[in-house]
């Protein structure tokens, strides 16, 4: 069961995506808070996460490579199924294409799998204010929410911010926030 770590004797596997945002950059302290929870820690990032993680460093921390593209045909799985799912940072472009089951990024991919076995999902989108009101990410948002998504978005997250001060804002996100949600998930699944 998503959220109780530890499953027959074995620790359940939390997927953590990270997308292109400047809070990207930090989920290894989402990796070390699951770390703590009990769970086998996978980072799989879209392109754009890419540029922002430290790939080594995330390996070193889990023991697991750092995916982030498709594997090729006859190759290997290198990560173990993931259990739970969690979207952290989730940006607009991910969520608008993740609404519409585009599946052109590795990423986007397991997300839209996952929703199909009912994996327990938990989606943080970070964005600015004005790029957060547009019609379609606003549609998306819902319908992710609709679909059994728990998406944790809005000022009782985090603060919207003006366009181009993200960074400013990059200390007072609050990275235990998807592992309760996910435990909350998992506690009314029973």
């Amino acid at each position: 069961m998503a959220g109780s770590p530890r499953h027959r004797g074995h620790r359940q596997v939390l997927y953590v995506i990270a997308c292109g945002s400047p809070l990207a950059r930090h989920v290894g302290r989402l990796v070390d808070l699951a770390q703590q929870d009990g769970w086998d820690v996978c980072v799989i990032t879209t392109p754009d996460g890419a540029k922002f993680v430290d790939q080594a460093a995330l390996a070193r921390q889990t023991g697991h490579p750092v995916r982030t593209h498709y594997k090729n045909p006859g190759d290997p799985d290198v990560l173990p199924p993931a259990d739970a799912m969690i979207v952290c940072p989730a940006t607009v472009n991910t969520v608008n294409k993740w609404a519409a089951g585009i599946t052109d990024t590795l990423a986007l991919g397991l997300l839209v799998e996952a929703q199909g076995k009912g994996v327990p999902i938990v989606a943080v989108p970070f964005t600015n204010a004005a790029m957060a009101v547009h019609p379609a990410f606003r549609a998306g948002v819902a319908r992710l929410a609709e679909w059994g998504v728990t998406v944790l978005f809005g000022d009782h997250v985090i603060t919207l911010h003006p366009p181009g001060t993200g960074e400013q804002h990059l200390h007072a996100f609050p990275w235990a926030m998807p592992l309760k949600a996910l435990h909350a998930v998992a506690v009314s699944a029973v």
